[in-house]
């Protein structure tokens, strides 16, 4: 069963393009994981969100992943105060 993940990260407009450049970080270090089949980094037209999705082989791919890129990502993936508004992150799985 393949598992995605999209994120939408409501950064302030000041820092706006610095978080984009760390998403693409985080988005680098998920590809460099076993099991992630894409990651990918998107902005909307308004420049109000940074969209971040991930697909991976499985459930264990996914938690594999995640832990890894938690532990070599540090403060990249922390929720802070260069962000305006709580992270919408949904997991999903194929059917």
């Amino acid at each position: 069963m393949t598992v995605g993940m999209i994120a939408f990260h409501y950064p302030r407009p000041a820092h706006f393009d610095e978080f984009v450049a760390r998403v693409h970080r985080v988005r680098d270090a998920f590809l460099g994981t076993p099991g992630c089949m894409s990651a990918d980094v998107w902005t909307t037209p308004d420049d109000e969100a940074v969209v971040s999705t991930v697909t991976w082989e499985s459930d264990e791919a996914f938690a594999a992943s995640f832990a890894a890129v938690k532990e070599s990502a540090g403060d990249d993936i922390v929720f802070d105060e260069r962000e305006s508004r709580a992270r919408e992150i949904t997991t999903l799985r194929s059917r």
